[in-house]
């Protein structure tokens, strides 16, 4: 892979190329990305859309919005180290080019505003409610209507593949979604491979996959435009765009890190243990004065926050260039931090984090409320897609379909495409909107 093609200003239905040197220097197109995100409805979802603990009522307690703005913020500093580093190693990018140190920068932060674009209601289990729905529940039987491929789609329903939809899906009006640039998807897709074959290697793209079946010939215009290097067999599957790299680092370093805040401010973690699990990460960058000045608990936990991401970014940008020859190869295959002289430390605060926190008796009992909510929307929703395509609608489908929103179209040629689109409808509710129409299938509200 080579920087010219991996930093591609190329957006969906260009029919000139777009150079670097020719960009308006004071809205850059990669910078447009980033605004053509935070504008849209997609992403002002995630407002209300459960982080860790769901329904919080308490006000430091993330969401999904407030962790994308804050791994954007992270993406974005790491890649201005990388850029200003990847600079001076190849000089022409900026010389001949015109490139800047800046426009790495700009496509981590759009491709990590977006990286929980996809990511249904009530989090991680809200996929696993998805996925088992198609795989045990009523939409297994739909299993015969669908080719391999697009009954795994389903069954391994996947936040990233519902981004990449979400973000190049074409409807009327909208050609080509968001109309992101090449560079900017590119660097979002961490998974490049459809979904199956599942987990063949223990490869780092292998882990999950980043595009559905319908989204599969723009996923290809888009990694033969980057020049990305095609992986092994018949099934479509690539090595990463760089940058890629850049953007799960910024993710692994906030929830690494604010997810353990968010448990330390709930009283989930004991502020003795936090303080010692942050300080074996930051302890020879603490100025002892300034941190003994301290009085509050909160006061505390933020200055070794910014410590620890401070000295995690550095960390990153710095593994990133040691490695950078064998990512263009397409031959560096783990998380930039699971080679990180900080892992053992990484490793701590997550395992902590996991007991304390992801398995907290308010953490759980709020995620099988969520399953079971998704569930009902599921079967509903997913039964009046299938009579649609069979033609044979029920008065009470028929007041289902009248009751989505104009976006979401169904068609009689294809029970895949209708039951993703029932999918991608439901992905984009809040959790409190799913909750509200869980309530009024059942009668409670009108």
């Amino acid at each position: 892979m080579n920087w010219e093609q991996l930093l591609s200003l190329k957006r969906f239905g260009d029919t000139n190329k777009r150079l670097r040197k020719e960009q308006d220097e004071t809205r850059l197109g990669f910078e447009v990305d980033y605004d053509r995100i935070i504008f849209s409805s997609e992403f002002r979802g995630l407002q209300d859309k459960t982080q860790v603990v769901p329904l919080s009522k308490t006000d430091f307690v993330h969401t999904r919005l407030t962790h994308s703005l804050e791994v954007s913020v992270v993406g974005r500093s790491l890649g201005r180290k990388v850029g200003q580093l990847l600079l001076k190693k190849h000089p022409h990018l900026e010389n001949v080019h015109g490139y800047r140190m800046n426009d790495f920068g700009a496509i981590v932060a759009a491709a990590a505003l977006a990286h929980d674009i996809g990511n249904p209601p009530f989090g991680h289990s809200g996929e696993k409610a998805i996925g088992a729905y198609f795989k045990e529940g009523n939409g297994a039987e739909f299993k015969k209507h669908l080719t391999e491929k697009e009954y795994q789609d389903l069954c391994d329903f996947e936040g990233n593949a519902n981004g990449f939809k979400i973000l190049t899906e074409s409807r009327a009006g909208r050609e080509g979604g968001l109309r992101l640039s090449y560079a900017t998807l590119g660097a979002f897709t961490k998974y490049p491979k459809e979904s199956l074959p599942k987990r063949p290697t223990n490869h780092i793209v292998d882990k999950k996959y980043g595009f559905f079946q319908s989204e599969k010939q723009m996923f290809e215009e888009v990694a033969t435009e980057l020049g990305l290097i095609k992986r092994h067999g018949d099934d479509l599957s690539y090595q990463r765009h760089p940058l890629a790299f850049l953007v799960e680092a910024a993710d692994d370093i906030c929830y690494t890190i604010i997810d353990f805040e968010d448990g330390i401010n709930l009283g989930l973690i004991e502020e003795e243990y936090a303080l010692e699990y942050l300080i074996n990460l930051v302890r020879g960058k603490i100025i002892t004065k300034n941190y003994n000045a301290l009085n509050t608990t909160e006061d505390r936990i933020s200055y070794l926050r910014a410590l620890a991401i401070g000295t995690l970014i550095d960390e990153a940008a710095s593994l990133f260039m040691t490695h950078e020859d064998a990512i263009l190869e397409g031959q560096f295959e783990t998380a930039l931090l699971e080679v990180s002289q900080y892992k053992a430390q990484i490793t701590d605060i997550i395992n902590l984090s996991i007991k304390n926190v992801y398995r907290s008796k308010e953490v759980i009992n709020k995620e099988i409320a969520g399953y079971e909510i998704l569930n009902q929307l599921l079967k509903a929703f997913g039964k009046m897609a299938f009579h649609y395509f069979e033609d044979t609608m029920s008065s009470y489908d028929k007041l289902l379909l009248n009751s989505l929103p104009e976006t979401v179209k169904l068609c009689n040629d294809s029970l895949y495409k209708n039951l993703l689109a029932v999918c991608l409808y439901i992905s984009k509710l809040s959790d409190t909107n799913a909750m509200l129409l869980h309530k009024k299938l059942q009668g409670q509200i009108l």
